[in-house]
């Protein structure tokens, strides 16, 4: 549903415009209803509020013994926060969240299926600088088999 790459600018309130060719779609899809959380690699994810509904129930579903799954519920349930596109297609980004992904002004948005990873510029532009590959791990097992 999102691909694609924008380089957009954060405004002096924090919002982001979203790039008018998702706008109908999430529009449509959602009403401009979205969510907004911190990823573990520092970057925010923006998801449409009914695929994020469905992200949700499954982490609650999870057993919270494991103190792994408690981090991932409380960086991706407690980060997350309900916005709503406005007039202008414009989306805040709450300090706390910008804060949490160090965005600066300069921001890129990445077009991820059914969600968005939304990256400070710089850091951006570190994680593509880096080698290609999968390192020393190898290819993960999930991968084995798939051609682009």
């Amino acid at each position: 549903m999102f691909r694609g790459i924008a380089q957009l600018n954060l405004d002096s309130k924090g919002r982001l415009a979203v790039p008018a060719r998702h706008r109908d779609t999430l529009l449509e899809r959602c009403g401009g209803h979205l969510v907004i959380t911190a990823d573990a690699d520092r970057c925010l994810l923006i998801y449409p509020l009914p695929d994020w509904e469905l992200i949700q129930q499954k982490l609650e579903g999870l057993s919270n013994l494991d103190p792994r799954v408690r981090e991932l519920q409380r960086r991706l349930i407690g980060f997350a926060v309900d916005v709503s596109m406005d007039g202008a297609g414009r989306i805040l980004i709450s300090p706390a969240l910008r804060q949490f992904a160090q965005l600066d002004k300069n921001v890129v948005l990445v077009g991820q299926g059914r969600k968005f990873e939304l990256w400070d510029q710089e850091n951006w532009e570190q994680l593509i600088g880096k080698a290609g590959g999968f390192g020393a791990g190898g290819l993960p097992p999930e991968l084995e088999g798939f051609s682009l």
